[in-house]
């Protein structure tokens, strides 16, 4: 465990930034789902924005539950290049000024999203542990929110 809070916050957003797909766990009642998006990584909120239909599964579902969970992890077979994230957040639909806001930055990482009028999300992030096997098997890097 890295005991730098400055090292671990840098280490993890450079990760969010090179990265653009979540998983994205949901649960509403006693039923969960999870689902892959896109995402456009908001530092300045330390959360996610995503695009998504109110009517999914998961979207339904964070309407009711907004707490979510989920992963960002690459694809690697070599056990030393595995890099990852772990999370707890809420996920809110966005509307209004934020709303706007938000998609002009997301239309510029993702042009074709010029296309649909899909409504935006913000993931907000509650904690991030994130793994990082290329400075050392096992190492680790963690992240809260203050008033989480």
């Amino acid at each position: 465990m890295t005991t730098d809070p400055e090292y671990s916050m840098k280490a993890i957003c450079r990760y969010l930034k090179r990265n653009h797909v979540v998983s994205l766990c949901t649960m509403s009642s006693d039923e969960l789902w999870c689902a892959s998006c896109f995402y456009l990584f908001d530092m300045e909120s330390m959360g996610l924005i995503l695009m998504s239909e109110p009517h999914t599964r998961h979207g339904k579902q964070a309407l009711v539950n907004p707490q979510v969970a989920g992963t960002i992890s690459a694809q690697t077979k070599n056990i030393a290049l595995i890099q990852g994230i772990q999370y707890t957040g809420q996920l809110h639909l966005l509307s209004g000024e934020d709303e706007q806001n938000a998609r002009e930055k997301y239309v510029q990482r993702f042009p074709v999203a010029r296309l649909t009028s899909a409504p935006l999300w913000r993931l907000s992030f509650d904690e991030i542990k994130m793994t990082d096997n290329k400075l050392g098997f096992g190492k680790k890097f963690y992240w809260l929110r203050d008033n989480a």
